[in-house]
């Protein structure tokens, strides 16, 4: 494994650990050449998982863009790291399971939705503006109705 940082050919593994969720194995590593930690994942390569678009389009599953779309909502809030790849990997685990190979985004959304609803209420409500496309004020108010009740 390449250093992720000065891109020296060989690595050390410092600690191996299956992942919370089971469907990982996480590995800290060291670089002998700088010194410098990082963390790798080793997962199994699976059948390619598609997401239906609300236009009908299809694309494959990233779980970089569910994280970074987690990420944009849970900025300045409580959630942490672990609790986003956490929801990160039991969307993808609850999406890979379909015979069909394919989820709609929406599903994706109502699912992301939930878990930052149980997380974080202000990171639920910016999630929820976008993925639920917010025009105008009353919307953000009757959302924040419904989490008040």
């Amino acid at each position: 494994m390449h250093c992720y940082f000065c891109k020296h050919t060989d690595t050390e593994v410092i600690e191996t650990r299956i992942t919370e969720d089971g469907t990982a194995i996480r590995r800290r590593r060291q670089c002998p050449q700088c010194q410098k930690r990082f963390t790798t994942y080793e997962r199994t390569e699976e059948l390619p998982l598609f997401v239906t678009k609300r236009d009908k389009r299809r694309e494959r599953f990233s779980r970089e863009k569910l994280r970074n779309g987690i990420l944009h909502a849970v900025e300045k809030t409580t959630v942490s790291p672990t609790q986003i790849e956490l929801i990160v990997s039991e969307i993808e685990i609850q999406a890979s399971g379909s015979d069909k190979g394919e989820i709609e985004s929406n599903t994706i959304g109502d699912m992301v939705a939930n878990r930052l609803k149980e997380l974080d209420k202000v990171a639920y409500i910016r999630f929820a503006s976008v993925f639920r496309r917010f025009v105008d004020v009353e919307d953000f108010g009757k959302e924040v109705k419904k989490l008040q009740k």
